[in-house]
């Protein structure tokens, strides 16, 4: 859509669809409801700690037993091998996240035990408790400790469980109970991983640079922070940054990595990368671990010589959250995107194709680390931001037949999802629209002029079930898209 002009055929503006009011500290109807004053939100941190705690524990019979899952055969010859790797696999996923996890010394046996261990991880004030159910007549006490308010993440491995002991509680919220047969317990590493994800959240705070006034909110249930600037701050800051060394090689590092470069001169590529440098400060200087900004506002009253598109694909692949518009939307699904899964979604503008019944999202920004930051980046070709003709911008081609989530925070405490596949990459020229521009396959709604959300992610592979894990373990609601 073309910034000048800004009516759309229902009557509203691009900027009342964002609800980003410049100049305001209200988000917009949609999220205002859930916004608190900071200091006041249920869900801040109540602690210093840098690493999350977590207490697991173990629950079984307390005596020898015959008969009954998992079976005598199995109490007796891999109960013990199995508490033993339990605690080494654990063990490793803490270290890898950097979450402090203790464990129970003994087995849990009976009610008693199970309130003394739930009043002790209430006093700790803990980031959650892990359980291992050793036998299935010990899901009573399994359900108390469901029932504490503490995060919990309940494996049960085959052979602890019919459909009737878990149907309750694998649906609770706080929960996330895997009842599997997997013994390499990577369904407790992302349980873990949703307790650490949680736990960075709470601790991160988004500069929104929008209009003239300031002040900080907090997004509850999601817990995310946002430090509201006057938009002239990144004016004034990419003021003061000089053509150093270090800009000269951010713009040589692009230019050697281009498939190909289409639009941009050495010298858009010069004012990319002061972009760069000018948002970095600004974080720096207001304590902010990510940045969205009224950027359209700028380029047209041009008060900047190059959109921060490139700016921001680079935060995205160095795994800061750097979103378009001052949209608080995909600045909650950002955050969550890079903190639960380790890589960037790719927020964009959608368009229903009514002829295939697909789905297609355009924007100029799109990190090239896509498929995660231990993965190699997506093949790009340098553009100009497409709606002004200016700057850089990244063309990043999605491999066809890649999985596709879609996801979006719509409000703190509600999420939109579904799933597709790439079907191809367009072209601009002859097609209109943003640079990065991918068209999926969706597995609904059945006609996708019914699809929800604006500047919903599309984030490789398959995340519909992580994202309604978190979504229970942390009080958010989720519908299909």
């Amino acid at each position: 859509m073309c910034h000048h002009c800004l009516s759309s055929c229902d009557g509203f503006s691009r900027r009342e669809m964002l609800a980003s009011a410049a100049g305001t500290a209200i988000i917009g109807g949609l999220l205002a409801r859930q916004v608190q004053a900071a200091g006041a939100a249920a869900s801040r941190p109540t602690t210093n700690r840098e690493m999350p705690e977590v207490r697991a524990v173990f629950i079984r019979p307390k005596q020898d037993y015959w008969l009954g899952w998992p079976g005598t055969a199995w109490d007796k010859n891999m109960c013990g091998s199995f508490m033993d790797e339990c605690r080494q696999l654990v063990g490793q996923f803490a270290a890898d996240m950097k979450i402090r996890v203790s464990w129970v010394d003994e087995p849990l046996h009976d009610d008693a035990a199970t309130d003394k261990f739930i009043a002790e991880a209430k006093a700790a004030n803990l980031d959650g408790t892990i359980v291992f159910p050793l036998h299935f007549q010990n899901w009573p006490q399994v359900a108390k400790i469901a029932d504490s308010g503490i995060p919990t993440i309940i494996f049960a491995p085959l052979g602890v469980c019919f459909t009737g002991h878990i149907q309750k509680i694998a649906k609770q919220a706080g929960v996330y109970l895997a009842s599997c047969a997997d013994f390499d317990l990577n369904p407790v590493r992302f349980g873990l991983r949703m307790i650490r994800a949680h736990h960075d959240i709470l601790r991160t705070k988004i500069a929104v640079l929008a209009g003239k006034q300031g002040e900080e909110q907090v997004l509850e249930p999601l817990g995310l922070s946002l430090k509201f600037l006057p938009r002239e701050r990144f004016v004034e800051a990419l003021a003061t940054v000089q053509v150093t060394p270090e800009v000269r090689a951010i713009a040589d590092d692009y230019k050697k990595a281009a498939a190909r470069i289409v639009e941009p001169t050495d010298e858009d590529l010069i004012h990319a990368a002061r972009n760069y440098v000018a948002a970095r400060k600004i974080m720096q200087e207001e304590g902010c671990q990510g940045i969205t900004m009224d950027c359209l506002g700028l380029v047209a009253e041009r008060k900047v010589p190059t959109p921060p598109c490139m700016a921001w694909c680079k935060f995205l692949d160095d795994g800061v959250s750097a979103t378009c518009e001052a949209d608080i939307r995909p600045v909650m699904s950002q955050e969550l995107c890079l903190k639960l899964l380790g890589k960037p979604g790719f927020v964009q503008d959608p368009v229903p194709n009514t002829v295939d019944n697909t789905f297609i999202g355009a924007h100029c920004v799109c990190g090239t680390r896509i498929f995660g930051f231990d993965k190699a980046p997506a093949k790009f070709i340098l553009r100009s931001h497409a709606e002004s003709d200016l700057g850089v911008s990244l063309q990043v081609i999605w491999p066809e037949g890649t999985d596709v989530t879609v996801m979006e925070l719509v409000e703190p405490g509600r999420m939109i999802l579904g799933q597709g596949k790439v079907i191809r990459n367009y072209e601009t020229p002859p097609a209109g629209g943003c640079r990065t521009s991918v068209e999926l396959e969706l597995d609904g709604p059945p006609d996708v002029r019914d699809t929800q959300g604006f500047h919903q992610l599309f984030i490789t592979g398959k995340h519909v079930r992580d994202f309604q894990a978190y979504a229970q373990m942390y009080g958010i609601a989720t519908e299909h898209i």
